[in-house]
């Protein structure tokens, strides 16, 4: 008879395992043994379900770096006991951490899935329960002694996708998370279709966990008639080694003097200034239009067609790795998790 697989169910904290609270009326977490109590199918499920949790179960707008390397700590320690990984976490900064547990581990061999739910488990209407169980059976799905989906994911709402590729993009619908420029992983109906083309395969990379990531950035989102003073506070903040440019469309910038002159100012202090459109989807193509085509020029990084949460993560943890501007740039521009995809 064959062993029961092993999966390590990591709880954050979250909508998912919130209760209302009766004086207040808000949400707050409740224990995560109870959480179990509210699913009484995973009792049915053929795997051996073992849990954990972080230091502070918290709803997911107080998620931080700090948090990420916990959960990086409690996947390295249990690595190889287990056959998978579920982390049950708030959706509104799920993006966010499914990019960055992507970089900080490297060559992953096993299933990360990330879910969560916009309706706390005890409702009745909850979308929680189908979320856990079918994460579970995503993370314990194997195919010739190998795991079918070896990466960082999230899977919400019948969709298995990418967790580096997603981004939440409503508060009110179940489908609450795209992944607008990477194709599913898996599509969950009566039975599970994994699209094998679109899951990395390449398990040629040593296992690595990198539990260092700075914080280190700032962000400037670009809008029609921004002041001088905005970015300078921005570029010239101490704190900022690296800077998110929010951009107009394919990558568009205003092409004013003073606003050039403070990038390429930041710039040649040794800043990192990535570029990432806007747009839901697409990419960002320095020179397709006059309003970028200075940009590459002077230095500005393209983020081609990552999601502002990949970028912004990304950009986090090659500053952890690297000092050097030239390789700073050399690490953004190259595919490291699948977060790029080619032009």
């Amino acid at each position: 008879m064959a062993e029961k697989r092993r999966i390590l169910l990591i709880y954050t904290g979250g909508t998912i395992g919130m209760i209302k609270d009766h004086e207040t009326g808000s949400l707050r977490p409740f224990d995560f043994d109870k959480l179990v109590e509210q699913i009484p199918a995973l009792k049915k499920f053929d795997l051996d379900i073992i849990s954990a949790q972080l230091s502070r179960v918290m709803d997911s707008s107080n998620m931080s770096p700090a948090y990420w390397k916990e959960m990086v700590e409690l996947i390295e320690q249990n690595y190889d006991s287990v056959d998978g990984f579920v982390i049950l976490h708030g959706t509104d900064t799920m993006s966010y951490t499914a990019s960055a547990l992507s970089f900080m581990m490297e060559g992953l061999q096993k299933p990360v899935i990330l879910t969560g739910s916009q309706l706390p488990i005890e409702t009745i209407r909850t979308d929680g329960k189908e979320n856990l169980i079918t994460a579970l059976e995503v993370a314990a799905a194997h195919h010739d002694g190998r795991a079918v989906v070896p990466e960082v994911a999230i899977y919400f709402e019948y969709s298995l996708m990418r967790g580096n590729r997603t981004t939440k993009f409503s508060a009110e619908h179940f489908d609450a998370f795209i992944s607008p420029n990477y194709p599913e992983l898996a599509v969950a109906g009566v039975h599970i279709d994994y699209h094998d083309y679109a899951i990395d395969q390449d398990r040629a990379t040593p296992l690595m966990f990198r539990k260092t990531i700075v914080d280190e950035v700032g962000v400037l989102k670009l809008f029609p008639g921004i002041r001088k003073e905005s970015v300078e506070a921005i570029l010239q903040h101490s704190a900022h080694r690296g800077i998110v440019m929010e951009s107009f469309g394919s990558g568009n910038a205003p092409t004013d003097k003073w606003f050039i002159d403070c990038l390429k100012e930041a710039i040649s202090q040794g800043k990192t200034i990535l570029n990432i459109t806007q747009c839901p989807s697409g990419r960002v193509t320095h020179g397709r239009y006059e309003t970028s085509e200075s940009l590459e020029g002077i230095g500005v990084v393209s983020g081609q067609d990552m999601t502002f949460e990949a970028g912004l993560t990304k950009l986090m943890y090659v500053l952890s790795k690297a000092d050097d501007p030239q390789e700073i740039k050399r690490l953004l521009i190259k595919d490291l998790r699948g977060e790029l995809s080619p032009e």
